[in-house]
């Protein structure tokens, strides 16, 4: 497998450690869990949304957090005393945790369970200090030109 060294990077840019981090968790395949699929949709310009199968979960059974451009969705299912023997068990319920890394500006707007799918909204929110903005340009008054192509001296 191949390495990445980011040791020249990091002689010049300050701050980018959580990018190698980033890169180091997807190279080792630490994060290949399967469990529970889910969608990554772009609703807009500036608009997502994550969509999971959360069959057998209620949402008192799910939490999702939001720290530090990490978006964690996890689901729990209480202990209850098993009422039936389950013969054959086709539909998991059991407890997962997912993580998502998220780009700088990304915030959650709001998350519904709707049919068994967990949808998660999320929006870019780029601060105005971050925005383009457009410069006017100002200068001196521009010089009058006699029709001789020489400039007219003030009296």
């Amino acid at each position: 497998m191949t390495t990445v060294d980011f040791a020249p990077l990091f002689r010049t840019a300050i701050g980018f450690d959580r990018l190698a981090r980033l890169v180091d968790s997807a190279a080792s395949g630490a994060d290949a869990q399967t469990y529970p699929p889910y969608n990554i949709e772009k609703t807009g310009d500036d608009t997502y949304r994550i969509t999971m199968a959360v069959a057998g979960f209620r949402p008192e059974d799910l939490e999702l957090t939001a720290k530090e451009n990490t978006l964690v969705v996890s689901g729990r299912i209480p202990a209850e005393a098993q009422k039936h023997e389950v013969l054959y068990r086709g539909i998991a319920g059991r407890a997962f945790e997912r993580r998502f890394v998220l780009a700088d500006h990304i915030v959650v707007e709001g998350a519904d369970v709707d049919l068994g799918l967990l949808h998660v909204n999320l929006k870019r929110v780029v601060p105005e200090a971050l925005k383009p903005r457009k410069i006017t340009i100002g200068g001196a008054a521009a010089p009058s030109i006699a029709n001789d192509g020489v400039t007219a001296k003030a009296a």
